[in-house]
């Protein structure tokens, strides 16, 4: 039997402010477990996405996750994965993976004023096909899909890109810039995440 999409304490809350017809229509006709061929044009562009993950004793945390055009996959109607790429050393969101499994993910286009979540049970891959010719991607995410649902675009500001961060991991096996830590980490800060300037 599918999980239930609301909570009771939501339905308290759609009941008091009358919603409750309404969430039931976005359940029966925008929520979704596989993904369209809209979806995978608007994931497969996405140059980032924010990532929520909860740890064993329930302490949350969102990430933002940026990379290429396309570094997001879908793989089947039900699964997407994604790489994640040297970052702080603290691996927060793989910690949270490996521990709870459970994931939001939060895909926001601002140009375009659209966005999408995507609910899903994760693991962590080694070896993944996708780590091949992807720079300074350590693991990679595999997301077994939940669910999948537009937001209203109402409150999306309208922005335009700019520029790609000079740290963004490029296609192939191109060199990626190391982040600019500062003097007072230098001694402990691994080798492969120095930049030139302290090795």
């Amino acid at each position: 039997m599918p999980k239930p999409k609301y909570s009771p304490t939501m339905r308290q809350f759609q009941k008091q402010f009358d919603t409750l017809q309404l969430a039931d229509r976005v359940s029966e006709m925008v929520f979704h477990e596989e993904f369209s061929d809209k979806d995978r044009e608007f994931i497969e562009n996405a140059m980032f996405f924010l990532l929520a993950t909860v740890d064993a004793s329930g302490q949350p945390q969102c990430s933002y996750k940026g990379g290429p055009r396309g570094f997001v996959k879908i793989t089947s109607p039900s699964e997407i994965v994604f790489p994640l790429y040297e970052g702080n050393g603290l691996f927060i969101s793989a910690g949270n993976i490996a521990e709870t499994s459970n994931v939001g993910l939060l895909f926001i286009d601002f140009e375009n004023q659209r966005r999408m979540r995507v609910n899903g049970i994760a693991q962590m891959v080694s070896g993944h096909d996708i780590m091949n010719n992807v720079a300074a991607a350590q693991q990679v995410v595999q997301v077994s899909v939940t669910d999948i649902h537009p937001n209203c675009p109402r409150n999306v500001h309208k922005m335009q890109f700019v520029e790609t961060s000079k740290y963004t991991p490029k296609r192939g096996n191109e060199d990626v810039g190391k982040a600019p830590w500062g003097e007072s980490f230098k001694d402990v800060l691994p080798d492969n995440m120095k930049p030139e300037s302290m090795k």
